[in-house]
Protein backbone atom coordinates (compact mmCIF):
# COMPACT_ATOMS: atom_id res chain seq x y z
CA UNK A 1 0.00 0.00 0.00
CA UNK A 2 2.77 2.35 1.19
CA UNK A 3 4.59 1.73 -2.21
CA UNK A 4 1.49 2.61 -4.09
CA UNK A 5 1.09 5.62 -2.35
CA UNK A 6 4.39 6.69 -3.27
CA UNK A 7 3.86 6.18 -6.95
CA UNK A 8 0.89 8.18 -6.59
CA UNK A 9 2.75 10.55 -4.56
CA UNK A 10 5.93 10.65 -7.69
CA UNK A 11 3.28 10.70 -10.20
CA UNK A 12 1.62 13.30 -9.50
CA UNK A 13 4.53 15.83 -9.02
CA UNK A 14 5.72 15.14 -11.99
CA UNK A 15 2.25 16.17 -13.40
CA UNK A 16 2.44 18.89 -11.25
CA UNK A 17 6.38 19.51 -12.04
CA UNK A 18 5.10 19.59 -15.89
CA UNK A 19 2.36 21.71 -15.52
CA UNK A 20 4.82 24.53 -13.91
CA UNK A 21 7.00 24.27 -17.04
CA UNK A 22 4.40 24.72 -19.45
CA UNK A 23 2.88 27.26 -17.77
CA UNK A 24 6.07 29.45 -17.63
CA UNK A 25 7.44 28.65 -20.88
CA UNK A 26 3.88 30.06 -22.14
CA UNK A 27 3.94 33.09 -20.85
CA UNK A 28 7.79 33.28 -22.08
CA UNK A 29 6.47 32.17 -25.51
CA UNK A 30 3.82 34.92 -25.27
CA UNK A 31 6.34 37.43 -25.09
CA UNK A 32 8.67 35.94 -28.08
CA UNK A 33 5.61 36.01 -30.27
CA UNK A 34 5.26 39.45 -29.23
CA UNK A 35 9.02 40.62 -30.05
CA UNK A 36 8.37 38.12 -33.35
CA UNK A 37 5.24 40.07 -34.53
CA UNK A 38 6.27 43.57 -33.73
CA UNK A 39 9.63 43.10 -35.19
CA UNK A 40 8.05 42.11 -38.79
CA UNK A 41 5.12 44.91 -38.53
CA UNK A 42 7.80 47.31 -38.58
CA UNK A 43 11.15 45.83 -40.05
CA UNK A 44 8.95 44.71 -43.35
CA UNK A 45 7.87 48.22 -44.09
CA UNK A 46 11.33 50.02 -43.06
CA UNK A 47 12.75 47.27 -45.09
CA UNK A 48 11.58 48.40 -48.41
CA UNK A 49 12.11 52.35 -47.34
CA UNK A 50 15.69 51.57 -46.40
CA UNK A 51 16.07 49.63 -49.61
CA UNK A 52 14.90 52.73 -52.12
CA UNK A 53 17.93 54.83 -49.82
CA UNK A 54 20.05 51.58 -50.67
CA UNK A 55 19.40 52.36 -54.52
CA UNK A 56 19.26 56.46 -53.98
CA UNK A 57 20.86 58.17 -57.18
CA UNK A 58 22.19 60.37 -53.81
CA UNK A 59 25.33 59.97 -53.25
CA UNK A 60 25.63 60.67 -49.49
CA UNK A 61 22.01 59.01 -48.59
CA UNK A 62 22.86 55.86 -50.77
CA UNK A 63 26.54 55.81 -49.16
CA UNK A 64 24.95 56.59 -45.61
CA UNK A 65 22.61 53.80 -46.24
CA UNK A 66 25.20 51.70 -46.68
CA UNK A 67 26.97 52.04 -43.84
CA UNK A 68 23.75 51.22 -41.43
CA UNK A 69 23.19 48.35 -43.32
CA UNK A 70 27.35 47.38 -43.23
CA UNK A 71 27.08 48.14 -39.06
CA UNK A 72 23.90 46.30 -38.51
CA UNK A 73 24.89 42.75 -40.74
CA UNK A 74 28.39 43.16 -39.12
CA UNK A 75 27.26 43.48 -35.33
CA UNK A 76 26.27 40.90 -33.27
CA UNK A 77 22.64 41.39 -32.42
CA UNK A 78 22.74 40.84 -29.03
CA UNK A 79 25.38 43.89 -29.06
CA UNK A 80 22.87 45.81 -30.76
CA UNK A 81 20.42 45.02 -28.27
CA UNK A 82 23.31 46.13 -25.22
CA UNK A 83 23.44 49.38 -27.15
CA UNK A 84 20.00 50.17 -27.69
CA UNK A 85 19.18 49.31 -23.85
CA UNK A 86 22.71 50.86 -22.34
CA UNK A 87 22.92 53.94 -24.33
CA UNK A 88 20.63 56.04 -23.52
CA UNK A 89 22.21 56.24 -20.38
CA UNK A 90 25.71 55.88 -20.66
CA UNK A 91 25.98 58.46 -23.73
CA UNK A 92 23.19 60.95 -22.67
CA UNK A 93 22.75 59.89 -18.94
CA UNK A 94 19.42 59.21 -19.60
CA UNK A 95 18.43 56.58 -16.68
CA UNK A 96 15.38 53.88 -18.47
CA UNK A 97 13.58 51.48 -16.42
CA UNK A 98 12.96 47.90 -16.33
CA UNK A 99 9.78 49.15 -18.76
CA UNK A 100 12.09 49.89 -21.14
CA UNK A 101 13.58 46.16 -21.63
CA UNK A 102 10.84 45.07 -24.14
CA UNK A 103 10.90 48.05 -25.81
CA UNK A 104 14.68 48.29 -26.32
CA UNK A 105 14.11 44.53 -27.95
CA UNK A 106 11.65 46.01 -30.33
CA UNK A 107 14.10 48.88 -31.51
CA UNK A 108 16.96 46.36 -31.65
CA UNK A 109 15.08 43.67 -33.43
CA UNK A 110 13.48 45.90 -35.81
CA UNK A 111 16.64 47.88 -36.88
CA UNK A 112 18.32 44.88 -37.18
CA UNK A 113 16.08 42.94 -39.22
CA UNK A 114 15.29 45.99 -41.35
CA UNK A 115 18.39 45.94 -42.94
CA UNK A 116 18.21 42.52 -43.87
CA UNK A 117 14.93 43.37 -45.70
CA UNK A 118 16.45 45.93 -47.03
CA UNK A 119 19.37 43.68 -49.13
CA UNK A 120 16.47 41.04 -50.03
CA UNK A 121 13.95 44.03 -51.16
CA UNK A 122 16.88 45.47 -53.55
CA UNK A 123 17.89 42.60 -54.95
CA UNK A 124 14.60 41.83 -55.90
CA UNK A 125 13.63 45.29 -57.19
CA UNK A 126 16.81 45.09 -59.56
CA UNK A 127 16.31 41.47 -61.18
CA UNK A 128 13.03 42.63 -62.16
CA UNK A 129 13.55 43.58 -66.47
CA UNK A 130 13.96 47.09 -67.24
CA UNK A 131 10.77 46.10 -70.19
CA UNK A 132 8.23 45.91 -66.76
CA UNK A 133 9.39 49.76 -66.50
CA UNK A 134 8.67 51.10 -69.85
CA UNK A 135 5.26 48.96 -70.92
CA UNK A 136 3.89 50.22 -67.98
CA UNK A 137 5.15 53.81 -68.38
CA UNK A 138 3.14 53.03 -72.09
CA UNK A 139 0.32 52.01 -70.51
CA UNK A 140 -0.08 55.80 -68.83
CA UNK A 141 0.92 54.39 -65.02
CA UNK A 142 2.57 56.96 -63.00
CA UNK A 143 5.96 55.57 -61.03
CA UNK A 144 4.28 55.28 -57.93
CA UNK A 145 1.59 52.78 -59.62
CA UNK A 146 3.99 50.79 -61.73
CA UNK A 147 5.92 49.82 -58.76
CA UNK A 148 2.75 49.49 -56.41
CA UNK A 149 0.35 48.04 -58.58
CA UNK A 150 2.90 45.98 -61.13
CA UNK A 151 6.49 46.05 -59.70
CA UNK A 152 6.15 44.91 -56.09
CA UNK A 153 4.23 42.13 -56.50
CA UNK A 154 6.18 40.36 -59.03
CA UNK A 155 9.02 41.39 -56.17
CA UNK A 156 7.47 39.74 -53.13
CA UNK A 157 6.92 36.58 -55.48
CA UNK A 158 10.99 36.23 -55.80
CA UNK A 159 11.86 36.88 -52.51
CA UNK A 160 10.10 35.23 -50.13
CA UNK A 161 11.68 32.24 -50.11
CA UNK A 162 14.14 34.17 -48.92
CA UNK A 163 12.26 36.21 -46.37
CA UNK A 164 11.00 32.92 -45.33
CA UNK A 165 14.79 31.89 -43.98
CA UNK A 166 14.72 35.29 -42.26
CA UNK A 167 11.55 35.15 -40.50
CA UNK A 168 12.39 31.70 -39.60
CA UNK A 169 15.60 32.94 -38.24
CA UNK A 170 13.83 35.88 -36.39
CA UNK A 171 11.91 33.03 -34.56
CA UNK A 172 15.17 31.44 -32.72
CA UNK A 173 16.05 34.88 -32.62
CA UNK A 174 13.69 35.89 -30.35
CA UNK A 175 16.01 34.31 -27.48
CA UNK A 176 19.15 36.95 -27.82
CA UNK A 177 16.18 39.32 -25.89
CA UNK A 178 17.18 37.52 -22.83
CA UNK A 179 20.63 39.66 -22.98
CA UNK A 180 19.10 42.72 -21.53
CA UNK A 181 16.77 40.60 -19.16
CA UNK A 182 13.87 40.31 -21.37
CA UNK A 183 11.81 37.02 -19.57
CA UNK A 184 11.07 35.76 -23.23
CA UNK A 185 11.14 31.71 -23.38
CA UNK A 186 14.56 30.82 -23.50
CA UNK A 187 15.29 32.93 -20.32
CA UNK A 188 12.21 30.91 -18.38
CA UNK A 189 13.56 27.56 -19.44
CA UNK A 190 16.99 28.26 -17.96
CA UNK A 191 15.36 29.36 -15.02
CA UNK A 192 13.22 26.28 -14.87
CA UNK A 193 16.08 23.80 -15.53
CA UNK A 194 18.52 25.59 -12.69
CA UNK A 195 16.19 25.60 -10.58
CA UNK A 196 14.49 21.83 -11.21
CA UNK A 197 18.12 20.57 -12.31
CA UNK A 198 16.51 18.93 -14.97
CA UNK A 199 16.88 19.20 -19.10
CA UNK A 200 12.68 18.84 -19.68
CA UNK A 201 12.55 22.59 -19.79
CA UNK A 202 14.74 22.74 -22.39
CA UNK A 203 13.31 19.82 -24.50
CA UNK A 204 9.84 21.44 -23.88
CA UNK A 205 11.05 24.64 -24.96
CA UNK A 206 12.79 23.01 -28.18
CA UNK A 207 9.20 21.73 -29.03
CA UNK A 208 7.75 25.38 -28.55
CA UNK A 209 10.30 26.36 -31.15
CA UNK A 210 9.67 24.06 -33.45
CA UNK A 211 5.81 24.42 -33.44
CA UNK A 212 6.26 27.94 -34.08
CA UNK A 213 8.76 27.50 -36.72
CA UNK A 214 6.82 24.93 -37.95
CA UNK A 215 3.58 27.39 -38.10
CA UNK A 216 5.68 30.03 -39.88
CA UNK A 217 7.06 27.86 -42.72
CA UNK A 218 3.31 26.66 -43.28
CA UNK A 219 2.14 29.90 -43.45
CA UNK A 220 4.57 30.91 -45.61
CA UNK A 221 3.90 28.20 -48.01
CA UNK A 222 0.26 28.68 -48.17
CA UNK A 223 1.80 32.31 -48.92
CA UNK A 224 3.99 31.18 -51.63
CA UNK A 225 0.89 29.30 -53.57
CA UNK A 226 -1.31 31.78 -53.40
CA UNK A 227 1.54 34.16 -55.10
CA UNK A 228 1.79 31.58 -58.43
CA UNK A 229 -0.13 33.74 -59.63
CA UNK A 230 3.04 35.92 -60.50
CA UNK A 231 4.74 33.53 -63.02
Amino acid sequence: MECKKKEAEGAAGIDMELSVIIAKLAEGMFVSIQIFIMTLVFSLPLGLVVAFGRMSKNAILRNAVKVYISIMRGTPLMLQLMMVYFGPFYLFRIKVGNGFRLWAAFIGFVINYAAYFAEIYRSGIQSMPAGQYEAAKLLGYSRTQTFFRIILPQVIKRILPSVTNEVITLVKDTSLAFTIGVLEMFTQAKALASSQTSMIPFVAAGLFYYIFNLIVACTMEWMEKKLEYYR
